[in-house]
This record gives structure tokens, C-alpha cells and sequence, in this order.
């Protein structure tokens, strides 16, 4: 079989600019793979992210050689070969692997007409609602981003936090979403003594769970904030791939998964399960990125606890179509296309 590949950057400005503990970003700079069989054309994205340190820039340049091992292994649906070759060509660099991954398992349901929750044997009525982040801003800009996404639907908002003001911003959404669920993501922001402070003072306004508080370099430290913390804890930059899952089970309650973390599907459904197997719940987050990597991450929603999944919800504009999310609802069961449901014309 002959396999057409290529890839495209696309620059991606988002609605308001997004601000967490570590910086601001005001474009989703994503990179689109495509891979063809002459009837069907698989559709992937890749979000890197500096903090894993992948760049757009390192993305293009690995890919000539991942989609080079797509074409030498021919057929789609070997999708075991593929992915340990090109692990053995690049081990790290997960988004560049991720974006391949996505467009490999969009091509291969499309091949079978198939939406890919139905090739898993996913029931996708078990859904979930995402949560809708509200980045770091002054406390009225706070107040108005949380007016916003309440009007619009969303019910369930997660909270950037890791400044001086952490009190201040979590006083000022909860006034504006009474009813709202409400999740804090400290990004790494805090030490354990201060995390263990402020997740006490978090408690009175009924906030769901703290996304990890302390580094990720400092494990005992995550250890220190679960053991008197007052809320779950959930890890993200502490959880980044299959083997650190057993390490998390032993410092946090949720696995927060990211298929730009861990290099694909396939992992992704590996590290969901393990973490499962330890003992903690799990969520699927995400970084800024297109449907064309949030549509494929929505299939997997069947085997979480939770949903963090609105990164092509915070674009001003989104250039591909995916599974509906009306209020962050991920309508999985309501997508009748074969494949992931990424298409170009959002």
C-alpha cells in the first residue's frame, strides 16, 4: 500500500490571552499532519509545548523522519510497528509522535467507517462535561472571562492560580458562578507549606480539586500537600508518561493525561488504564491546540473521571471541525462521521 503524508504549521490566535503561572500565550502554534491512503486522508495535530521542551520548530523538523518510517511500514493499521520505530528514531519529543499517532488512528476508522470510540469498543454514552479554563488576569477581567463562560453554557471552570492574589481571583469567580464546579490549577506554582495554606483557604468555596500545586521536580513535596490536604490532588506535570504513573499513585488522587505529554493514542489508552490499575481516578487534559488533536483526545472520555479538554474552545477561531462540546458537553454519542471527526472548515 502507498501512504501519502504531509504536514502544515498553522498559527492559531486565541479568544483572550492565556496566562498561567509560568507566562502569557496569545497564539496556539500547532502543527497539522495529514496521511492518505488515495481514498481516505487522516488528520493529526501537534501542540507542543516549550515546557516539555518541543517547539513548532523541533515538531517540523523530526517529522520528515516519522512520516518517512509511515511510508516504509505502508500499511495504517500496523500501528504497533510504527509507533516503536519511531520511538526508536526519537524517543522523546512526544507531540511530534502524538500528531502521527492521530492522523494513523483517524485514517485507520475511517478505513473501516468506523468513529474510533466504536474501533475501541468505547461506549459513548459515558460522557463527560469539560471544564472551561479562565487564565490569570486582573481580578475584573477575572470577573467578566467567568460572566462569559457562564453565559455561554459552562458549567464546570478551572481556574489558573499562582500569584499574590490566588484568594482574590477564586472570591471573585465564585461570586460571578455561584453554581458552577470549580476546579484550581497552581501549574507548580506554590511551595508545600504554602500549598497545604492556601489549599485550606480554597475549601469554603467548594472547589472540586487542586492540579498540581508544587513542582513536579520536588515528588516528596506532592507528597506533603496529600497527606494534609483538605482537597484531592490532582498531578500533571508530575505524570507525563506510563512509567511515572505508579510514582503518582503514591503522591496524588487524579492522573491528569495528556496526549501531547505521553506521544499518542495508544499510550494515552495504556496510561488511563494503569493509573486506573493503582488506584486513581484519571482526566484527560490538553494544551491550546485545534480540534484536529482535541476531536481524537474526546473519544478516550469514556475512560475518565474527568474532562479537561476545551484547549480549541479558547481559540478565536478554530479551522477544523471535531465532536460537538455545546456548554463543554462532549457529544461523543451525537458524532456520525467515521474516524476521529477532525475536518478541515470549523
Amino acid at each position: 500500500m502507498t501512504l501519502e503524508t504531509s504536514f502544515e504549521r498553522v498559527d492559531l490566535p486565541l479568544e483572550f490571552p492565556f496566562t498561567i503561572s509560568r507566562g502569557t500565550t496569545e497564539t496556539a502554534e500547532n502543527v497539522i499532519v495529514r496521511i492518505g491512503d488515495g481514498e481516505n486522508v487522516g488528520i493529526g495535530g501537534a501542540a507542543p509545548a516549550a515546557h516539555y521542551g518541543e517547539t513548532v520548530e523541533t515538531v517540523e523538523a523530526l517529522l520528515p523522519a516519522l512520516l518517512e518510517v509511515v511510508e516504509e511500514v505502508g500499511d495504517p493499521h500496523r500501528l504497533g510497528r510504527i509507533e516503536r520505530r519511531m520511538r526508536q528514531y526519537v524517543e522523546r519529543n512526544p507531540a511530534a509522535r502524538c500528531a502521527v499517532s492521530i492522523a494513523l488512528h483517524d485514517l485507520v476508522a475511517k478505513r473501516l467507517d468506523l468513529p474510533l470510540h466504536r474501533y475501541w469498543g468505547l461506549d459513548p454514552e459515558r460522557t463527560l462535561e469539560s471544564s472551561y479554563t479562565i487564565g490569570i488576569a486582573p481580578t475584573g477581567e477575572i470577573r467578566e472571562k467567568t460572566a462569559t463562560a457562564i453565559d455561554r453554557g459552562y458549567g464546570t471552570l478551572k481556574i489558573k492560580l499562582g500569584t499574590e492574589r490566588d484568594a482574590e481571583i477564586i472570591e471573585a469567580v465564585r461570586a460571578e458562578a455561584p453554581e458552577a464546579t470549580i476546579r484550581v490549577d497552581a501549574n507548580e506554582a506554590w511551595s508545600p507549606r504554602e500549598a497545604v495554606e492556601r489549599i485550606e483557604a480554597l475549601v469554603d468555596y467548594g472547589i472540586e480539586f487542586v492540579e498540581q500545586p508544587v513542582p513536579a521536580e520536588n515528588p516528596e513535596g506532592m507528597r506533603f500537600v496529600r497527606e494534609r490536604s483538605a482537597l484531592p490532588i490532582a498531578a500533571d506535570e508530575s505524570c507525563v508518561t506510563l512509567a511515572d504513573v505508579p510514582r503518582v499513585a503514591e503522591i496524588a488522587d487524579i492522573a491528569n493525561v495528556k496526549l501531547m505529554k505521553c506521544g499518542g493514542l495508544r499510550e494515552a489508552r495504556r496510561m488511563l488504564e494503569t493509573a486506573r490499575a493503582h488506584g486513581l481516578e484519571t482526566m484527560l487534559g490538553c494544551m491550546t491546540e485545534s480540534d484536529a488533536s482535541i476531536a481524537p483526545a474526546c473519544h478516550l472520555v469514556p475512560l475518565l473521571d474527568y474532562a479537561d479538554l476545551d484547549g480549541s474552545l479558547l481559540l478565536a477561531e478554530d479551522p477544523y471541525e471535531g465532536v460537538a462540546m455545546p456548554g463543554g458537553r462532549i457529544d461523543l454519542a451525537g458524532l456520525s462521521r467515521p474516524g476521529t471527526g477532525a475536518r478541515d472548515g470549523g
